[in-house]
């Protein structure tokens, strides 16, 4: 399972890391530690979060400044269905939420779980998942 520092988490969330540390000291980031004792965030508790936050943000509750996300849009996994042939992969980025259909192989391929960082690439209807 991937993991994040503070600066990298930030960085996804577009918030400052010292709102990353204070989330995490208040108990709304799951945080840990690893081997040297550096903080780091788990993939999946950050993805769970960032869905909480946008559903927060649907209801009216914080929201992100506006932005032009143009055509690539950085998120990260927060699920993913598959069957024998064909795959869901559902991103969040800031307050979007992406739901692509690809194979499973591509899945497989580029190693996508919940919690990894990924790049959308948006072109009329379609969506290109790739790791960043």
């Amino acid at each position: 399972m991937p993991t994040y520092s503070i600066g990298q988490a930030a960085r996804l969330l577009r918030v400052s890391p010292e709102t990353v540390r204070r989330w995490a000291d208040a108990g709304r980031l799951p945080m840990g530690r690893d081997g040297s004792g550096n903080r780091v965030i788990d993939g999946a508790g950050l993805a769970r979060f960032v869905r909480e936050r946008a559903a927060e943000s649907e209801r009216g509750g914080v929201a992100g400044p506006p932005t032009s996300v143009r055509n690539a849009l950085t998120g990260i996994v927060t699920a993913l269905a598959m069957d024998d042939v064909v795959a869901r992969v559902e991103i969040q980025a800031g307050p979007h939420q992406i739901v692509s259909l690809v194979t499973r192989e591509a899945v497989e391929e580029l190693a996508l779980d919940v919690g990894v960082t990924v790049v959308a690439r948006v072109k009329s209807t379609s969506v290109n998942v790739e790791r960043s």
